[in-house]
């Protein structure tokens, strides 16, 4: 199927991280041009691009979420460059590995989680509006795009990371407001958020190394496997491309291997190794 997106420009943040190059690499095969924001990891990700076949129909952009002046720089180059963005992907996120209950964790802690993952999230979606605003629809109705990546942890919680939980779980306020204001920059534009559980990334290996912690994820999935992030990648995809989501808005898209928040696998029904050898592979 033609997604219909190889004349669409496409904006990332944190595409430097795991969820971030999968993005880049899914969009990129689709022939879209990309405009890639990095922080932190800015430098790996301009040495990542550069090494890749569809480099030249891509951008590396430093910005720091957190900052909405840098954002608007870096759309603004964005435009600059390939004259307008229809996609925008606010991906760029932190997770702290130590698990600490709200009672000991540090308030700089908690405020710097919010700070990257709830208003850079919205700093994000202020930069694409205020270029959508600028650069008007496009004339061929192919609506644009606006996908926030969330977490299960925003819908169940997680111990010891309530900073990660409750900035993620902001996003889908975002989503149900920002669905009916989109519309009156261009009335066929949509924005929807995927959820992902726990997925194999740089980030999460060394907890998902930990000694049970595969066992305890699992048990409450019906699909005995992690998700690998080109699986969030291509779900951010389609809800991208007007052909398969024209008409989808304001939604969230879980993509958990069905968890539900309840025990589902007794420890013994896991089979912890096997899902191992896959992360392995993955």
């Amino acid at each position: 199927m033609d997604l219909k997106l190889s004349d669409k420009t496409v904006f990332i943040t944190g595409a430097s991280g795991g969820i971030g190059r999968a993005l880049a690499e899914t969009f990129a095969a689709e022939g879209a041009a990309l405009a890639l924001t990095g922080h932190g990891k800015f430098d790996e990700l301009t040495r990542w691009l550069s090494d890749q076949p569809w480099r030249e129909r891509a951008i590396a952009l430093k910005a720091d979420v957190t900052e909405p002046e840098h954002l608007e720089i870096a759309m603004g180059a964005a435009v600059e460059k390939f004259g307008r963005v229809d996609v925008c992907v606010a991906n760029a996120g932190k997770w702290p590995p130590p698990s600490l209950r709200l009672d000991e964790v540090e308030v700089a802690r908690v405020r710097d989680t919010v700070n990257v993952n709830m208003y850079g999230a919205l700093w994000t979606a202020r930069a694409f509006m205020q270029a959508l605003a600028r650069c008007g629809a496009r004339q061929d109705g192919h609506g644009a795009a606006l996908t926030f990546i969330g977490s299960t942890a925003g819908r169940f919680g997680e111990f010891g990371h309530v900073d990660y939980s409750l900035s993620k779980a902001a996003l889908k306020g975002m989503v149900l407001t920002l669905k009916n204001e989109i519309v009156h920059l261009d009335p066929f534009a949509r924005v929807n958020m995927v959820e992902p559980g726990w997925t194999i990334t740089h980030m999460a290996r060394e907890s998902l190394n930990q000694p049970g912690v595969i066992e305890r994820i699992a048990r409450t999935m019906p699909v005995r496997q992690l998700a690998r992030a080109v699986d969030i990648a291509r779900a951010v995809m389609m809800l991208s491309s007007h052909v398969t989501s024209r008409h989808i808005s304001g939604e969230v898209l879980t993509v958990a291997g069905g968890m539900e928040g309840r025990v589902q696998w007794n420890v013994d029904q896991v089979n912890a190794d096997a899902i191992r050898e896959r992360l392995k592979q993955d």
